[in-house]
């Protein structure tokens, strides 16, 4: 997945903060919940608009 399908950065959107392509969800989110043990199919609970494939086109 290209990185462009991923993140999106615009400063219309959350002050221009990088957030998951076609979400109000920032990136950083996905890093402080596994950095807390939470699981990526937790935050994929919590974040219903990203998808996995997103997520895991991170890494």
């Amino acid at each position: 997945m290209d990185i462009k399908q991923i993140v999106t950065i615009d400063n219309e959107i959350l002050n221009g903060q990088p957030v998951f392509s076609g979400t109000r969800v920032p990136i950083e989110s996905l890093f402080d919940h596994l950095e807390a043990g939470v699981s990526l199919d937790e935050f994929l609970d919590d974040f219903p608009t990203v998808s996995r494939e997103q997520a895991i086109g991170l890494f």
